[in-house]
């Protein structure tokens, strides 16, 4: 495995497959690089390089004791670029919480080396219920995860990779989604769930000005259409959205080959 070091010295397992026009991959809550393993393959098929990194507390990267908010988050990313030669004409995606990295990175560091992002199923612009965001996801449903974090760490993600992937997904990948789970550090774990619940990338939307692709399962209960996918497509003019009728939150896994066609598609663009 690679490692690289971040600006804190935090260890980052990182990854790559392919040669071309670098493409960076940045992974959900609360699984690893490794769930990007068959969009690497497609990426590397068509000519590009494809990257995937641990975010720190999770996979093989460090737990550090500090760092879960997006201004290091993005640094991390930052550093991920920096690291690995990375540095320009590169396309972020992020799926879940790993879009708040490219909003905050766009407007932290200007952006710097990005010619495309993609989002993927994430929570930009804002997951939590106010009274200007109405379509968020009220507090104590964070509430509720936390306490069921805290309860008993290894039931909770039981239950919650039942809304994560639907019934589609074969049960083994739920397996591999609970073990993944398991080697997070948990403090990491609640966290990175309370950064990605109460970090309002509202003022971040600006900074996104390259081409957007925004893809999002219509029937996605972890991280609501409403709030999240529609609300970037309206208020990004760079940005694009494809629904995917009927499909729960990982739609990584339950529609691999079409997500892999439509990044190809998308990235082809550029």
């Amino acid at each position: 495995m690679a490692y690289l070091k971040t600006r804190d010295d935090t260890a980052i397992r990182w990854k790559e497959l392919g040669e071309g026009r670098p493409v960076i991959l940045i992974h959900g809550w609360p699984l690893s690089a490794d769930s990007w393993d068959p969009i690497m393959m497609k990426l590397a098929e068509n000519g590009y390089r494809a990257i995937a990194y641990d975010r720190r507390g999770f996979g093989a990267s460090d737990h550090a004791a500090a760092g879960y908010d997006y201004d290091t988050f993005a640094d991390d990313l930052a550093d991920v670029m920096k690291a690995t030669g990375a540095t320009s004409d590169v396309a972020l995606v992020g799926f879940s919480m790993g879009g708040g990295e490219i909003a905050r990175y766009m407007s932290r560091h200007k952006g710097a080396g990005v010619t495309q992002a993609v989002l993927i199923s994430s929570v930009v612009p804002y997951m939590l219920k106010t009274d200007d965001n109405p379509e968020g996801v009220p507090q104590s449903t964070f509430d509720d995860m936390a306490d069921g974090m805290k309860t008993d760490f290894r039931a909770f993600f039981t239950g919650f990779f039942k809304d994560f992937y639907g019934d589609k997904p074969s049960e083994e990948e739920r397996h591999w989604a609970w073990m993944t789970t398991m080697k997070a550090s948990q403090y990491a774990t609640l966290q990175s769930a309370d950064a990605f619940a109460t970090t309002d990338f509202r003022p971040d939307l600006s900074s996104i000005t390259v081409p957007t692709l925004v893809i999002h399962g219509t029937a996605d209960v972890t991280v609501p259409i409403d709030a999240t996918g529609r609300q970037v497509a309206a208020k990004v003019p760079s940005a694009s959205l494809i629904e995917y009728e009927g499909e729960p939150h990982a739609v990584f896994a339950t529609q691999t080959e079409r997500l892999g066609d439509d990044l190809v598609n998308f990235l082809g663009n550029a």
